[in-house]
């Protein structure tokens, strides 16, 4: 592939992305006949297929997943070298990618937003997902930076702990357990459980405290999402292990409760985590020094201005079928 251009990459990968020649036009400002045509070009050059047909959408083949890999490393790389030349110049500028993952999303706008006030000529690309998508895209070089709990084995990165992440039993309400005191582990096992995916860093914590604690295994729900889960508690569906960073709201309005489960909460950490061999641009190094000085301090902001109600307050609000209001903390 002697021949190949940065513009045909750039053109495939744009298709690869979206699975979709009109799309990949569309986002380039050309027309479909002229990606067709680099995508053709840059298939005679590979010897190989690199899409082929699935109905009416397309798909890539094995060369194709190769060379749309290979693309967005070439694209990353160039982006690299033009910050690292801004860098000399003196220039603060750059694009910094940013995986965040679901838990995390509560909080990590605000975290952006003060970084983007500190550092205005930055352009930065968010992205949420669950742990895995967020563990994927840190592996192909797709993302510079991730904010997550528990960093991943499969290969080697740095891992900086910037903030406490506690995490509690929720309730709704008018539960049964939501105005004790203290509450035994063991009560649990009566109990239906609203847990996440498998490979949630949550629900492995979940897995870990019950275990410990030796409560033996109940009722579960699987549900795909904090939000979702949020629902099911308030609608009675069950008792949940969450992150109380996600909670602040429902809590601080009467919706949701705090259980006093003994040994909760279950302090673990949030890291700010990027690839041992990433080499990072002045954008990131930025952002990685002001995580490890503010990061902590502005969740606890975020967390401040969420103001939880009591469980017995909370309790009564329902009864009397309304939320309450927030007060004084």
């Amino acid at each position: 592939m002697k021949n190949v251009t940065l513009r045909q990459l750039k053109i495939f990968e744009a298709v690869a992305r979206h699975l979709s020649f009109s799309r990949a036009a569309e986002e380039l400002h050309l027309t479909q006949p002229a990606v067709s045509m680099q995508v053709q070009a840059l298939e005679d050059q590979a010897g190989l297929p690199l899409t082929e047909q699935a109905g009416k959408k397309i798909r890539l083949t094995a060369a194709g997943e190769e060379v749309a890999r290979q693309a967005r490393r070439v694209a990353e790389q160039i982006r690299e070298a033009g910050e690292a030349l801004a860098a000399l110049k003196g220039v603060e500028s750059g694009q910094l990618k940013i995986g965040v993952v679901s838990t995390a999303k509560y909080f990590a706008p605000s975290l952006l937003a003060e970084f983007r006030r500190r550092h205005p000529g930055v352009e930065l690309q968010l992205t949420v997902n669950n742990r895995g998508t967020v563990v994927r895209h840190l592996a192909d070089n797709d993302i510079d930076l991730a904010i997550m709990g528990t960093p991943p084995g499969e290969f080697e990165t740095v891992a900086k702990v910037f903030a406490e992440h506690p995490l509690v039993f929720i309730a709704a309400p008018d539960h049964r357990l939501a105005d004790k005191r203290r509450i035994d582990p063991q009560q649990l096992a009566d109990e239906t459980l609203l847990i996440r995916e498998p490979g949630s860093g949550t629900r492995g914590a979940l897995e870990r405290f019950l275990e410990e604690h030796q409560v033996p295994a109940g009722a579960r729900m699987e549900l795909g999402s904090n939000e979702t889960i949020k629902q099911a508690v308030m609608a009675g569906l069950g008792l949940s292990f969450i992150s109380e960073h996600t909670t602040g709201l429902e809590r601080s309005v009467g919706r949701l409760v705090r259980l006093n489960v003994t040994g909760t909460p279950v302090k673990r950490h949030w890291r700010l985590v990027y690839r041992t061999d990433k080499r990072l641009m002045p954008a990131a190094t930025a952002f990685v020094q002001f995580m490890d000085r503010e990061g902590s301090r502005l969740i606890e902001e975020y967390v401040g201005r969420q103001r939880p109600v009591t469980a017995e307050s909370g309790a009564q609000a329902m009864k009397n079928g309304r939320p309450r209001k927030p007060g004084p903390a």
